[in-house]
Formats: C-alpha cells, structure tokens, sequence
C-alpha cells in the first residue's frame, strides 16, 4: 500500500465520555418514529445483514458488522451509518486532506454483567484506542465514545436495564472521495481486528 508522504501519518485513536443529560442515549432495541428503520439482531440472525442498506453499499462496512458480530467477538452491533463530506475541523487539518469519508457503529457488549458496567466499557474503550495508536501510518482516525444505553429487560418494555454503550467513528482522508473512502475501508479493518484481539483475552477459554 502506497501513501504519499504528505498524509503518511500515524492513525489517529482516541476514547471519551459522553454521560451528561444532553448527550445521546441508544434503545435497545429500537425503531424510527415511522418504523422502516429498527434494530436487527445480527448476532442471532447473521443472514439479515442485507437488511442494513449501508452495510449493502459498502462491503468494509458488512465485513465490519459480520466480525463485531461474530462469536469470536465482546460485541454486537446496534445501530450504523457512514457519510462521505468535505467538511474538515481544524483538528483534522493535520492530515492535509481535501475530504473525509466516514462511518459509525453503536455496540453493545452482550452479556449483561457488562452492558452495565462504565469501567468495562471505559477499559475497552482505552484499549481499543491504545492498540490502534500503533497502526501503521494512515490518513485515518478513531474515535470511540462511552455513552448511556437503556436495554429491554422483556416485551412489556415495564422493565428496563439502565448500561452504557460505544459508539466507533472512523474516518478516512484524502484529496478525492474515492482516497478517503479506501483509507476508511482499511481503517475499519484495523478496528474490527483489533476488536476481535480485545474480545479473545475477555472471551473465556476453549
């Protein structure tokens, strides 16, 4: 893989906390205020990934989703979408690109004991972050967020578990749409492995 040198830099991965009132809270499971978009259950029901419009478009996107879950993973998805745009942050101006291709995925863990817990996720998120801040150089970036999740204990809804959950945002760069969405694609291969790395030392043995 060839990357010229003015955006060869290391992958950019960091983690943070959003648990304030104003910021997002993901239902699961959920649905759109008209019911065309909703929670599908990859875990359980893996063929149903053609079901998710993005994950038809972009096959890194359905390689992504198809790992996290996997039996082999900590994870399974809840929510995803991805965007190209020429909006670039002043943050982001260090990768000297022109534009941006990018994506998210809200995750869950998928025992209990650990959708509830803010150090789990915390320490996940860490070394998610950790492992992937010593990718080889690429015009990419990580940014994996702790939020508040509610979890459907039963189908009354009259019970419900409060937790956490993460949101992966991973974005590409280049000077043309196709640059940016090749880097995303390769960017979203190093997380879902390293995901995968995570979730062996957490899954118990044999």
């Amino acid at each position: 893989m060839y990357i010229e040198a003015s955006t060869a830099r290391p992958m950019q991965a960091d983690y943070s906390v959003e648990l304030g009132p104003d910021d997002p809270v993901l239902a699961v499971p959920w649905s759109s205020a008209t019911g065309n978009l909703r929670f599908i259950d990859l875990r359980r029901s893996p063929e149903r990934l053609g079901e998710i419009p993005e994950a038809r478009k972009l096959p890194a996107l359905a390689e992504f989703l198809t790992a996290l879950n996997s039996h082999n993973s900590v994870l399974q998805t809840a929510k995803c979408d991805a965007w190209f745009s020429q909006e670039i942050s002043e943050e982001e101006a260090i990768f000297g690109a022109d534009c941006k291709f990018g994506s998210y995925v809200d995750a869950v863990f998928v025992t209990s004991p650990a959708r509830t817990s803010f150090p789990e996720h915390e320490r996940f998120a860490q070394g998610l972050a950790k492992l992937l801040s010593r990718a080889p150089e690429l015009p990419a970036a990580l940014e994996v967020v702790v939020r508040r999740a509610h979890f459907e204990v039963d189908k009354t809804d009259v019970f419900v578990e409060e937790g956490f959950y993460l949101t992966l945002y991973v974005f590409g760069y280049g000077d043309e749409q196709e640059d940016a969405q090749r880097f995303w694609a390769i960017a979203m291969r190093l997380v879902g492995n390293a995901i995968l790395q995570l979730s062996a030392r957490l899954l118990p043995a044999g």
